[in-house]
């Protein structure tokens, strides 16, 4: 009896101590709604032996024999940011910053990279930074911080595959949503 007494007990203490560990904040019921949000595309051209006047990224490594995802291939960019998908539109910031490939059995990339707006509707920078699973759809980045109109800033960038030309070119869709503002 005493026996059965300590077991209950002892699972009576250990559900008790579970559920508050488990409930200890319960989870909201609506998304919070974004102080600033606004889409920008980011357009990237790999540097090749015959274009040098248009390249916008330049691999640094590229490691053989590593596997056929590019796996450790490091790629720095300085890349113009349109507010629509035309190449030749006036950009609005450029994303300025390094991404690396980071998965053997699948193409996975982990971005870090800074916005830079100098223009007349914003100026300042968006810090951006997390991992690029390019095999899903829409993916999510951290923003981590922010200078000028984007002062301490925290938020979400959304990543979507817009076009793809290989490693040439591509362009990614980023609807950036922003729930830290001052």
């Amino acid at each position: 009896m005493v026996g059965q007494m300590k077991s209950f007990l002892f699972l009576f203490i250990f559900l008790v101590l579970s559920k508050t560990v488990v409930s200890g904040r319960k989870p909201s019921k609506s998304q919070p709604k974004p102080c600033k949000n606004f889409v920008l595309y980011y357009h990237d051209i790999m540097f090749g032996v015959d274009d040098v006047q248009n390249a916008t990224s330049a691999a640094i490594t590229s490691p053989p024999g590593l596997g056929n995802f590019k796996f450790g291939k490091l790629v720095i960019f300085d890349d113009p940011m349109t507010i629509d998908k035309n190449f030749k539109s006036e950009p609005v910031a450029r994303a300025q910053g390094f991404y690396f490939y980071d998965m053997k059995n699948d193409y996975n990339a982990w971005f870090a990279y800074t916005l830079v707006f100098n223009s007349t509707q914003h100026k300042g920078t968006l810090n951006i930074m997390g991992a690029d699973l390019m095999m899903v759809k829409s993916r999510d980045l951290s923003v981590v911080g922010g200078t000028g109109d984007f002062f301490m800033s925290r938020g979400i960038v959304t990543f979507e595959t817009d076009t793809f030309e290989g490693a040439k070119y591509f362009r990614v869709k980023m609807d950036i949503k922003l729930y830290d503002c001052y």
